[in-house]
């Protein structure tokens, strides 16, 4: 990937290389998250602390000048140093590696900004998906949050030109774990004959299933934004957050100075 990548897309990535095609792959711990996704978790966790990847921008892992000509040798004492950790107590590795499941091989880790959405009542995260929606550039963006509506929270209109136009159905979910294929297929028989297009939101992740069942041939797909895309996005269009300015060390401007 040329050095560097979304962190969802690497996780995904290494894990189907690693696991794929076994009952490893699709396995979901208690919390919710993918063991082999958690396992990738792990091991990033690993390289960031022996300074092998960089991951100073928030949902990008890059390889550092060192990750790019760190030896076999070294990789397998890191891997010899998690395994050793993993052993010194079997019951609080199956918490802990739960935890970096879902804080890590997805979205990156807990931030304020996503700790704060994550405490707002239903009602609220409606809401505020509707203004990211609207800052986004849709228009006549409505909560509806109908009972026995089949999971559809509101509706807008995405203008494409002056000339296309689609109607988009969306659905909010404010989760600390995964959304399964199942929320997707529920969501998309609500849609039919309403809509061809619709999006999801959660403040967690999508399981691979989801992702799969999002994109099936042969029916209506449905946009996924999960907690990365969305913090992203919040980030992007200053929704919820301030810029700030940070001023870095220009040591080559002293050189000159030090004569």
């Amino acid at each position: 990937m040329g050095g560097e990548g979304p962190a969802g897309e690497v996780s995904r990535r290494v894990a189907d290389l690693v696991h794929g095609g076994t009952a490893e792959r699709e396995r979901v711990l208690a919390s919710g998250g993918n063991a082999a996704q958690n396992e990738v978790a792990w091991a990033r966790n690993n390289l960031k602390e022996a300074g092998l990847i960089d991951a100073s921008t928030r949902g990008i892992w890059r390889l550092t000048p060192e990750g790019w000509e760190v030896d076999p040798e070294t990789l397998w004492k890191i891997g010899r140093r998690r395994d050793i950790d993993k052993n010194k107590s079997a019951s609080a590795q199956v918490t802990e590696v739960e935890s970096v499941s879902d804080a890590d091989a997805d979205i990156e880790s807990s931030t304020p900004l996503l700790d704060t959405i994550k405490g707002l009542p239903p009602r609220g995260f409606e809401r505020l998906c509707q203004h990211i929606l609207r800052k986004s550039g849709f228009a006549e963006v409505e909560v509806t949050g109908r009972s026995g509506d089949g999971g559809i929270d509101g509706h807008g209109i995405l203008q494409v030109n002056e000339l296309v136009s689609f109607s988009v159905l969306f659905q909010c979910k404010r989760y600390q774990g995964s959304v399964g294929a199942e929320t997707v297929r529920n969501f998309r028989g609500a849609m039919s004959g309403r809509t061809d297009k619709g999006i999801i939101l959660t403040t967690g992740t999508f399981t691979r299933d989801a992702e799969r069942e999002a994109i099936r041939e042969g029916v209506p797909a449905i946009e996924l934004v999960d907690a990365d895309k969305l913090i992203s996005l919040m980030e992007r269009l200053a929704i919820g957050v301030k810029p700030r300015t940070v001023f870095d060390v220009d040591d080559a401007f002293f050189d000159r100075f030090r004569e």
